[in-house]
């Protein structure tokens, strides 16, 4: 039952070339950092990425990206990333837009073994006819574009059938985690981990802080176990930011007056 490994080296050793990622983290917030690095350092190509943003020009996924080990991905934001838009309409890099609800929802069905939902999100647009365009070619022709989605309707409403996502490999960073994989996240970082780390069918979990089992209590726990296969231990270092923004820190209050400390004396 203990699943912690020595490194982030050693968590990611046998992700083959071609292999399906499902990555958690929203911008740089609770993006396994190490995990990532650690890939990069492994070598594996052709990867398929499912996460919400393909990395913040070249940090988090975007050092496989700059790197050309990814392929193609499955995200709902992909903006922020100027290397990813020179891939995609150099032809080097097929995209599949996906509404933000909609890909956690698939994450989540996949990890739960449902094939496919109806949703109301996309009904009357190009997610739900087809033809948003997933792979250029090297002229700026678009090559292959997404296929119309069957539409129904329950109750006088429209709805799109989604299907399910699932991964060979997800990697997710926690807050804490114990040695059978339980995990935690905090507070906005939670974002997609726990549906990443659902689709997985081998989960890898970078943690900030190892406990012991039951340290964690159930009502506690935002990723059980059972979802969980390899956790390394990779401290708080390594967190990035994405946009820096500060203000100037307010003046000293006045003194107050002598009146107002006299009366502040009685009261």
């Amino acid at each position: 039952m203990d699943k912690v490994v020595a490194s982030a080296g050693e968590a990611v050793a046998d992700i083959p070339d071609g292999a399906t990622l499902s990555v958690g983290g929203f911008g740089l917030c609770g993006v396994p950092i190490a995990l990532i690095d650690a890939l990069l350092e492994q070598g594996a190509r052709n990867l398929t990425t499912i996460s919400n943003n393909c990395g913040v020009d070249d940090q988090a996924l975007g050092v496989l990206l700059y790197a050309g080990r990814i392929t193609r991905t499955i995200s709902s934001f992909v903006g922020g990333n100027k290397e990813l838009a020179r891939l995609y309409l150099s032809g080097e890099l097929e995209v599949e837009l996906t509404p933000q609800g909609t890909l956690a929802e698939r994450l989540r069905a996949g990890g739960i073994g449902v094939p496919a939902f109806y949703t109301p999100t996309g009904v009357g647009t190009m997610v739900a006819d087809g033809g948003i365009p997933i792979r250029y070619d090297a002229e700026g022709n678009v090559v292959e574009t997404s296929r119309p989605k069957e539409v129904r309707e329950f109750s006088g409403r429209q709805y799109v059938l989604e299907t399910a996502l699932t991964a060979d490999f997800a990697l997710v960073r926690a807050a804490k985690g114990d040695r059978h994989g339980n995990l935690v996240f905090r507070e906005s970082a939670r974002n997609f981990n726990p549906l990443a780390g659902m689709a997985g069918r081998i989960t890898l979990a970078e943690v900030e802080e190892l406990v012991e089992p039951g340290e964690i209590t159930p009502e506690d726990v935002h990723l059980p176990g059972v979802f969980v296969q390899r956790v390394v231990v990779v401290g708080p270092e390594g967190k990035k930011i994405e946009k820096r923004t500060t203000r100037p820190r307010a003046e000293a209050a006045a003194p107050a007056a002598a009146g107002d400390e006299a009366t502040e004396a009685t009261a």
